[in-house]
């Protein structure tokens, strides 16, 4: 993903946003899988807490008034966070996979929805791309 830039981001509406968030989350935990796998705790923390990172900023970008599934990803994004936490306190890849495969199926379903054009948003505004452009420009 180092090849993003602010005015490519900015093209972006918030759902392709979100599915490039997805895909920087699976990005961290297959990193996060394999520095744990190879012991190397300092990677994997990074990528967890990089991880966590992403999380919450699929939360921040979630639309309560756009009904209860809103509510309800925020419900598993948490979960999700939580398991992280416990993975890297433990340094444990079958929670680190269990959020992948989480993780995995949001983002299919999201992508498949992005296809379908369910929705015609246009592009997001600089201010409203801020939570995201952290992330999606954040160095590794």
């Amino acid at each position: 993903m180092d090849f993003l830039t602010e005015e490519w981001i900015y093209q972006k509406n918030s759902q392709q946003l979100t599915a490039l968030l997805y895909e920087g989350l699976m990005e961290c935990l297959e990193e996060a899988i394999e520095a744990i796998k190879q012991k190397d705790h300092w990677k994997a923390n990074k990528q967890l807490q990089k991880g966590n990172d992403i999380l919450r900023r699929l939360g921040a970008g979630l639309r309560y008034d756009a009904g209860i599934i809103a509510h309800q990803l925020d419900a598993l994004y948490n979960y999700m966070a939580e398991r992280l936490i416990e993975a890297n306190m433990k340094k444990d890849v079958t929670a680190v996979q269990e959020v992948l495969q989480l993780t995995t199926t949001i983002a299919t379903a999201w992508n498949e929805a992005l296809k379908s054009g369910i929705s015609s948003v246009q592009p997001v505004h600089k201010q409203k791309a801020a939570a995201y452009e952290q992330f999606i420009t954040y160095e590794k």
